[in-house]
């Protein structure tokens, strides 16, 4: 069982839904980045995804955008962002972690070094935007035989032969993309993830987390009604850019802390 699949089981028993920020590597600072994952572990995040940065992102909006342009302007690459998860792991073993980013640097690493030093650094899972299920079997096969959930997206436009690729394809969880565009690109429409969920409970016993649209503590409440996990990214993003990096990891925290406390209630 990986870490991912033994942290939803615990979370299952104790009757609680998953908080899972996302953070762009290296933004606003490679100096940074542990120090923010260890302030998200300290707000109560169950799991953390951790984006690499890439040039030609497809599924970002401006804001995180914007993070992987500063992340990029510090020469952040995919070795660095691993170099990242192992210095998170000296002090913390039990936080699962996902990687989230594009094929690209994948591709130029070799997919089976990466899968080796993904697995090294103490990665759990990663989600790779542009890798369609049907065209990464073999990727999906490494990964999950070094203990590494490949974890794939689901959108309202998913068709149900889409719905069974990515059910039997995947593990960990899945990633329910709520809004139709990139990231940040408007507020989540409650009705139209509640009217989904089901649909895609009915084709696995996989978790299921949604993202994209997620702001604030109600919001999160909400979705966590029919939602296994809630994803918050674009705004964690854009509280990071506005404090600076002087306050960033603090914000950070009081942002997610209410988050946290509306999940439990």
């Amino acid at each position: 069982m990986s870490r991912i699949q033994a942290r939803f089981e615990a979370l299952r028993k104790a009757k609680r839904k998953a908080l899972i920020p996302y953070i762009t590597a290296g933004d606003p600072t490679p100096a940074l980045t542990v120090p923010l994952m260890r302030a998200l572990v300290e707000a109560g995040s169950d799991i953390l995804e951790l984006g690499v940065p890439f040039s030609d992102p497809m599924a970002d909006g401006p804001v995180n955008q914007r993070s992987s342009e500063r992340a990029l302007k510090h020469g952040v690459g995919l070795g660095d962002v691993l170099g990242m998860v192992r210095d998170f792991r000296h002090q913390n073993s039990q936080t699962p972690l996902v990687l989230m980013g594009y094929a690209n640097p994948i591709e130029a690493t070799g997919v089976e070094k990466f899968v080796r030093e993904a697995k090294a650094a103490g990665v759990d899972g990663v989600i790779v935007v542009d890798y369609p299920p049907e065209e990464c079997v073999e990727f999906a096969k490494l990964a999950q035989q070094a203990g590494i959930d490949p974890i794939f997206l689901l959108a309202p436009t998913s068709t149900d032969q889409r719905i069974q690729e990515v059910a039997r394809a995947g593990s960990g969880y899945l990633y329910y993309v709520s809004l139709r565009g990139v990231t940040g690109a408007g507020h989540i429409d409650l009705a139209d993830v509640a009217a989904h969920i089901p649909k895609i409970r009915a084709a696995t016993r996989l978790p299921i987390g949604v993202g994209f649209g997620i702001r604030d503590a109600e919001s999160a409440r909400r979705v966590a009604q029919t939602a296994d996990a809630v994803v918050i990214g674009s705004r964690i993003i854009q509280e990071i850019e506005d404090a600076g990096a002087d306050q960033a990891v603090a914000r950070v925290k009081a942002l997610l802390r209410p988050i946290r406390e509306a999940l439990d209630a």
